[in-house]
């Protein structure tokens, strides 16, 4: 069974008289994390802004654990927290499972199989 291993939680920008409240999630978050991180809770986040281009998705954290930490983190209080209050905070808020590492070539084997056959 192929398992789970990175979150994506994404957001497109603060909402307008929001962003003062955006900026102190933001490094609440990162709290979290870091605690979360430091206690083994979490392999690993990343912090990503994009550059302007154009699209509706301009910064994420990238969280990378074992699928069983992921889905503890995701269920935990705290995290319902923080993700309810970016909705309030910033537009075009999401949270995305995915899979990276060495579960990605397996993937692709998978993929390709169902590809059909000319």
């Amino acid at each position: 069974m192929v398992q789970t291993n990175t979150v994506l939680f994404g957001w497109n920008r603060a909402i307008a008289g929001r962003e003062g409240m955006a900026a102190e999630l933001f490094a609440h978050a990162m709290g979290y994390f870091e605690k979360l991180k430091a206690t083994s809770q979490l392999e690993s986040y990343e912090p990503v802004f994009l550059n302007r281009h154009g699209g509706d998705l301009n910064g994420f954290f990238l969280l990378k654990g074992t699928h069983a930490q992921l889905d503890t983190m995701m269920s935990s209080d705290e995290f319902v927290d923080i993700t309810m209050r970016a909705d309030q905070y910033l537009s075009g808020v999401g949270v995305i499972t995915g899979y990276t590492g060495n579960v990605v070539p397996d993937l692709m084997q998978r993929w390709m199989k169902t590809i059909p056959s000319r």
